[in-house]
């Protein structure tokens, strides 16, 4: 008979529980939606092309990772301009240790780039155009500016949301 009311209040708590992470989720969701709006809209202060007309990818690779930046509309040679300029650029400057741009765009804690700001000459970073972009290339052999490319990687997905894929 004891186990009656045990039983009702461990359901109770249980239920408030589940009901707890349900409301937590969709706050969390909210918040990610804003964040990411908020990176599409600021975009144009660090990327000449228009998010509308263009997709990012970032994949992960063992040794590092490619980031591609493709026109929606492969005869856009405006945006395919645009992307290949500030690729090349940011090649360069990312080579340097020089990751000013992801920090004024995504904030100065974006992860990975407390590692990659400070590794400079310990990985390579190559620019490729493709017909409808570019990509970077990322390739380094230390295990800890992997984990930092992928962590950097990961990031962005979240933050770029629909602007991006993987």
């Amino acid at each position: 008979m004891k186990l009656k009311p045990i039983l009702f209040a461990t359901l109770v708590l249980l239920g408030i529980f589940i009901a707890s992470i349900v409301i937590n989720t969709y706050q969390n969701k909210d918040k990610l939606t804003e964040r990411q709006n908020m990176i599409h809209d600021r975009g144009s202060l660090v990327m000449p092309f228009d998010l509308d007309k263009t997709t990012h990818s970032f994949d992960k690779t063992p040794d590092g990772g490619i980031q591609q930046v493709r026109t929606k509309d492969s005869n856009d040679q405006e945006q395919i301009l645009l992307i290949r300029s500030h690729l090349q650029g940011e090649a360069e400057r990312f080579s340097q240790g020089d990751f000013g741009d992801p920090k004024t765009l995504h904030g100065e804690d974006m992860p990975g780039l407390d590692v990659l700001s400070v590794s400079q000459g310990k990985f390579t970073v190559t620019y490729q155009e493709l017909s409808d972009g570019a990509q970077l290339s990322y390739l380094t052999d230390d295990p800890k500016i992997i984990d930092a490319f992928h962590l950097w990687f990961m990031a962005q997905m979240m933050d770029h949301g629909m602007d991006a894929m993987n």
